[in-house]
């Protein structure tokens, strides 16, 4: 048994109650991640979508979905972007950047793009574990790429499905057109391309008090909250902040 400095006799029982309890969720997360694994094999994609995005150079190139694995990295990890934002989404827009140009309900969802901005810092190290990312999004790839220059992400691939149905055929966009945040994987073995999963708690029924954490521990900045004494406060994420932002 540890102890910090100071502590009561009181704090360290309790701590101790929750470290029971910490490592019953450990156990827990290691059994869910062990049945993801086990999942049977995913439907196969139905055609190679072709998307718009950037060559080796920076220049406007079509890519294929095949195309976003490298060689001999079969498991794609995909984040599908809410760009457009949702409808009904209230939070600021950007007031500075070449994301300010566009028109409100042209704008990026602040939280997919918080999201992002810690996703950035990781891919390299994905990569060089054996991994491919991507970021997709329905807005115009030059959107998404002026969107990219102002968050300042150097490593993340990004394609725009402006001109296909690959969003709406894997339900990142309901029947109205409106965008859906979601976490996707594909896995290519000898018979193609395999949807492997999704992050479908997304969909399924919050229960009262409880935040949706529709990608569970990937929400880093989410999970760094819940270590504290406050909790996860009633806040959501913004474009920018400590600026004049209009509404």
């Amino acid at each position: 048994m540890i102890t910090f400095p100071n502590e009561s006799a009181k704090y360290r029982t309790a701590r101790e109650k929750l470290l029971r309890k910490e490592i019953e969720l450990r156990r827990a997360m290691e059994a869910v991640a062990e049945a993801r694994r086990a999942l049977p094999p995913g439907g196969l994609v139905p055609r190679d979508y072709v998307f718009d995005g950037l060559d080796i150079a920076g220049k406007l190139t079509r890519v294929k979905l095949s195309e976003l694995f490298a060689p001999g990295k079969d498991t794609l990890i995909l984040y599908q972007m809410m760009f457009p934002r949702h409808p009904q989404e209230t939070r600021d827009v950007a007031v500075s950047g070449e994301t300010a140009k566009l028109p409100r309900q042209d704008q990026p969802c602040p939280s997919c793009t918080a999201l992002l901005d810690q996703f950035d810092g990781a891919i390299e190290h994905l990569e060089a574990a054996g991994f491919n990312f991507a970021v997709v999004a329905k807005t115009p790839l030059e959107n998404l790429t002026a969107l990219g220059r102002d968050r300042g992400w150097k490593n993340m691939r990004l394609v725009s499905s402006a001109g296909n149905s690959f969003k709406r055929d894997y339900n990142a966009e309901d029947a109205n057109g409106a965008q859906i945040p979601l976490l996707s994987v594909f896995h290519r073995d000898g018979d193609g391309i395999r949807h492997s999963w999704s992050s479908e708690l997304g969909f399924a029924p919050v229960e009262p008090g409880q935040d949706p954490r529709a990608i569970g521990t990937c929400e880093i900045l989410w999970n760094l909250m819940d270590f504290t004494p406050e909790g996860r406060p009633d806040w959501h994420e913004q474009l920018q902040y400590g600026e004049a932002c209009c509404h």
